[in-house]
């Protein structure tokens, strides 16, 4: 069979009712590489290559965009139910691979109207059972105390975005929090206030996250959260850091044996490197945080 020229599928696509996009997910920001009418008239913008996680917090808002960047970089198929303006939709993301490429290097997103149709409840029953699947496969990342990413997890993140980052030599950041004295805080008061302290720290983090591209986690059950950013320049990673300490002391969580003004705070360190040119991997660059190499 023939190959069907491009400009026939860009003619086809145009044409659809469905509000579409196309991104391109070996680059680094998954740029938005195709966009259709119907979704030009819901984003009430020109999307073109811009970073998909920008143009889905633009739509949706920061904590269904964090959600929604995590499935993209699962690379499975998934759903979200989803509000633009007034109207609901279901936003589908379609890995898009050759028969000889083991992962994709473009995904298709689709914006289903939820209106109540037949099409709708089989929609609806779509939506249902890929969020069962995307929930089993969220238990097996998410560190239970906190929500964040757990240690394997962020790893097979690193790993992802330090391939993608090396084929275009930018620019990844790592940002290690250690909350201080805190084996003092779980003497004072026990395993489930200092379960919860590390909930609301990590979440304080969270929020402070500049992209839905970026991460953060929890390693190895301990006191230390780490932040992976795709970063710009070592100065606004520094500046970064520093706003998510002083939003972790304004908190204001109780910690009589605390140095920091008998509240709970966070110490930081900081590394970034280009990608593909020095560390050799992503598993020594973080090595090298851990081990306090970074700034």
């Amino acid at each position: 069979m023939k190959a069907i020229n491009r400009k026939i599928l860009e003619q086809v696509i145009a044409a659809s009712v469905e509000p579409l996009m196309i991104v391109r997910v070996d680059h680094t920001d998954w740029p938005v590489v195709l966009t259709n009418p119907a979704f030009d008239a819901i984003s009430g913008h020109d999307r073109l290559q811009q970073p998909f996680a920008d143009v889905i917090e633009a739509l949706v808002g920061r904590e269904m965009a964090l959600e929604v960047s995590n499935s993209m970089r699962s690379q499975q198929e998934s759903s979200f139910a989803v509000e633009v303006g007034s109207r609901e939709y279901l936003l589908g993301l379609k890995p898009l691979r050759l028969p000889t490429e083991d992962t994709a290097s473009f995904c298709g997103v689709f914006w289903r109207d939820g209106a109540g149709s037949a099409i709708a409840a089989d929609s609806d029953s779509h939506h249902a059972l890929l969020t069962a699947k995307r929930r089993i496969r969220d238990l097996t990342r998410e560190d239970p105390v906190t929500g964040l990413l757990n240690e394997h997890a962020f790893r097979d993140v690193l790993e992802h975005d330090w391939a993608v980052a090396s084929r275009e030599n930018s620019t990844l950041a790592l940002v290690l929090f250690t909350l201080d004295e805190f084996d003092d805080y779980v003497d004072v008061f026990g395993k489930h206030a200092s379960d919860s302290c590390l909930r609301r720290v990590g979440q304080a983090i969270r929020r402070c996250l500049r992209r839905a591209s970026d991460v953060t986690a929890r390693l190895d059950k301990g006191a230390q959260l780490i932040v992976l950013s795709h970063a710009s320049d070592d100065e606004g990673v520094r500046e970064f850091a520093a706003r998510i300490s002083t939003a972790v002391r304004e908190l204001g969580l109780y910690h009589p044996r605390s140095a920091g003004g008998r509240f709970v705070t966070v110490s930081h360190r900081v590394s970034a490197a280009t990608a593909g040119v020095k560390p050799d991997s992503a598993e020594e660059f973080l090595q090298g945080l851990l081990a306090g190499d970074g700034g």
